[in-house]
């Protein structure tokens, strides 16, 4: 499985920074280009299942995450410290390069991210991790002022919101709302796989 920012001693620094207490975003949504994919090879299937409208809702939100980015840090007032692309692996994938990256320990709340709800249906038909399943089109950034940045996703029309925050040192931490959660694992393979996609 491909690692960003992985090279053969490991994580790679690359340019940015995280301090610890600064606000982690995510924007996007979480495990939606895994879904679309599943839906054009199990049509028939979804389609017996879910009501047409509800299928079609996986292919109207049409937004670019890189563009956005590429737009905020361009024009040097964004408050985006650092960002990591999720894709193979998901979103968990993302974090734990993330984290690895930027040498940063983690503390996140899997509930905060934004999922589709026909992602959601989906991953409970197919009985798959929707925080494991392919996440193309989402980004986690670093920034100071979260909520200021949120803001100006959703005005963008990405789905974004505070999922957690840096702490000192390497645990990367998991919540399910107040429960802890544990800590985050290394990678797995992404849900597609056991699909056959």
């Amino acid at each position: 499985m491909r690692t960003a920012g992985q090279g053969p001693g490991g994580f790679e620094k690359r340019d940015g920074h995280i301090n610890p207490g600064q606000e982690l975003i995510f924007a996007g949504s979480a495990g939606l280009a895994g879904a679309r994919r599943i839906l054009e090879a199990k049509k028939e299937i979804l389609s017996r299942r879910f009501a047409p409208s509800f299928l079609r809702e996986l292919k109207e939100e049409e937004y670019s995450v890189k563009s956005w980015l590429d737009q905020a840090t361009a024009e040097k007032k964004s408050p985006v410290t650092a960002w990591e692309f999720a894709g193979e692996g998901g979103v968990l994938a993302a974090l734990w390069n993330f984290s690895g990256i930027y040498c940063t320990g983690l503390d996140v709340d899997l509930r905060l991210f934004p999922v589709h709800q026909a992602a959601i249906e989906i991953c409970e038909l197919f009985e798959l991790n929707p925080y494991r399943l392919y996440s193309e089109n989402c980004v986690l950034l670093a920034a100071d002022s979260g909520s200021r940045l949120v803001r100006e996703l959703k005005k963008a029309g990405i789905p974004a919101a505070v999922i957690g925050w840096a702490e000192k040192g390497i645990a990367r931490k998991l919540r399910h709302g107040e429960e802890a959660a544990g800590y985050l694992e290394r990678p797995q393979p992404d849900e597609l796989l056991k699909l056959g996609l």
